[in-house]
């Protein structure tokens, strides 16, 4: 057996317990994966990372950060921050040559994301893309089994904000939660588009503040909790849609939002060609709707249940139609990135993706600004 890789996790919100149980889980999975020591947790809220050495096994745990960048036992690290946090730790790590999986959209603009190049292998938190019905669309749409892509949908639709005593954290200010829900869902949209259809020439998008103002948290908020203190105001977006023009010539429209009643984790996509269609809704993560024929009219839609043969499904379950969850998709990013470093090579979502990402966001808020369209270099 192989010598365990040293890990440490930096910061331990919900998260942080993510990855840690991802790291746990490879090994039930994959086989063929390299052995991880969980040597060090890092988070400054007072007890939270004791708690988490105690719960989890890491060998140490810490309030600053900082102490694990030198150690040479560390030789690949969780980011797990608020946003505003990503380029500094994410740089420091880099610099010292670590290995690193971080969470989307990776800081708070394109440049923070660049700056996190140069160190060893870097994997992003872009789960959705690793559903494994999601990579059987991705199969059926580079066969042309549905022709030629002409229009799609892709929509992250959540609640989490929509309560209006929910707590004025650090996801609603500028400058440390950034562009709102572009960079939490909307970065997440964009990847899926990249993933399934290419590249994006252009766009012209239209954000909103629905909910302008918000109590401020009593303590460290964990989640999406209520706030109970003075209101203050909402800084960045709530709402954001966009209409996207591909290279390919296709048309997509993304919207995301995390003030939309009724919805829980509404994430998915439609995807339309000359000859068929796509359809994908994640709470219904195994399920690929897919219509394709000659008829052109009346076309039905059959239900393809992920099975083994599909993506990462066979790490999991013997036979389709077996649900699997959202931790799942983390599992498989964990393994990815542990592939990555042992063959020196990416695999899955890589810091390539997140800069491409965050200069779609980029784009977007400029044609806010100006109400014009705006080209990708």
């Amino acid at each position: 057996m192989s010598t365990p890789l040293g890990v440490a996790v930096v910061g331990f919100g919900w998260m942080g317990r993510v990855h840690t149980q991802a790291y746990l889980r490879i090994p039930h999975h994959y086989r063929d994966a390299q052995p991880v020591a969980l040597l060090a947790v890092a988070d400054d809220v007072p007890g939270r990372a004791d708690e988490a050495a105690v719960r989890y096994g890491f060998e140490r745990a810490t309030l600053d950060w900082l102490e694990l960048v030198d150690d040479p036992s560390v030789q690949a690290v969780s980011i797990t921050l608020p946003n505003f946090l990503h380029r500094e730790v994410g740089e420091a790590f880099a610099r010292a040559g670590k290995h690193i999986w971080i969470e989307k959209p990776v800081g708070l603009t394109a440049d923070d994301a660049r700056a996190i190049a140069g160190g060893g292998q870097v994997a992003v938190g872009f789960n959705y893309r690793n559903a494994p019905a999601v990579e059987k669309a991705r199969e059926i749409l580079r066969a042309g089994e549905i022709g030629e892509v002409t229009h799609a949908r892709v929509r992250l639709l959540s609640d989490y904000a929509a309560h209006p005593d929910g707590a004025l954290s650090w996801r609603f200010e500028r400058e440390r939660g950034g562009n709102g829900v572009l960079g939490d869902l909307g970065s997440h949209g964009v990847d899926l588009v990249r993933y399934l259809l290419g590249e994006i020439d252009s766009l012209i998008a239209d954000t909103a503040i629905f909910v302008p103002q918000r109590p401020r948290p009593a303590a460290a908020t964990a989640g999406h909790e209520r706030g109970t203190g003075a209101p203050g105001p909402v800084e960045n977006d709530d709402w954001v849609g966009a209409l996207l023009r591909m290279i390919s010539g296709a048309r997509v429209t993304l919207e995301a939002s995390r003030v939309s009643v009724t919805d829980q984790n509404n994430y998915g996509f439609e995807i339309h060609g000359t000859r068929g269609a796509l359809f994908w809704d994640f709470r219904r993560m195994g399920e690929l709707g897919v219509g394709a024929g000659s008829a052109y009219q009346d076309e039905p839609v059959s239900t393809l249940f992920a099975g083994p043969h599909d993506g990462e499904f066979g790490a999991f379950q013997p036979g389709a139609g077996i649900a699997m969850g959202y931790d799942d998709l983390k599992v498989i990013e964990a393994y990815r990135f542990l592939r990555s470093i042992a063959d020196g090579r990416p695999y899955g979502a890589t810091l390539a993706d997140a800069i491409r990402s965050a200069e779609v966001l980029d784009a977007m808020e400029r044609s806010v600004a100006t109400g014009a369209w705006v080209s990708l270099p």
